[in-house]
C-alpha cells in the first residue's frame, strides 16, 4: 500500500496581505510612525521599550504608538486597530514570555 503526503507552505508571497489593503514595503523608517500591539504576555513590553528606543535613535522613526491587549486570547480592541491604521506606517504585533 502506498501513502501520499501533502506538504503545505504557510508562507504568503511577498507583497500580499489579506483584506482590502495590499502590502507596500517601506523605503526607509526615517520619519515614519511605528505602532506596536502588545498581546499582554509577560516581557513583551520590555522588548517594545528597547525596540522603540532603537528605532528612534538609529533609524529616525518619528513616533511610536503603543497599544496593549487585555489578554493574549482575545483580539485587539477595534479602537486600537483603527488608531494604528490611521496613524502608523508600520505595525508590529508581538508576544512575550
Amino acid at each position: 500500500m502506498s501513502a501520499s503526503l501533502n506538504i503545505l507552505d504557510p508562507i504568503a508571497p511577498a507583497g500580499i496581505a489579506g483584506g482590502e489593503h495590499t502590502f507596500q514595503p517601506l523605503d526607509t523608517l526615517k520619519g515614519k510612525v511605528v505602532g506596536f500591539i502588545d498581546n499582554s504576555k509577560p516581557n513583551f513590553n520590555y522588548l517594545v521599550d528597547d525596540l522603540a528606543e532603537l528605532l528612534v535613535a538609529r533609524h529616525g522613526v518619528a513616533a511610536v504608538i503603543r497599544h496593549r491587549k487585555l489578554s493574549a486570547s482575545i483580539p485587539a480592541p477595534e479602537e486600537a486597530i483603527l488608531d494604528v491604521r490611521r496613524q502608523c506606517d508600520l505595525v508590529i504585533t508581538g508576544s512575550g514570555d
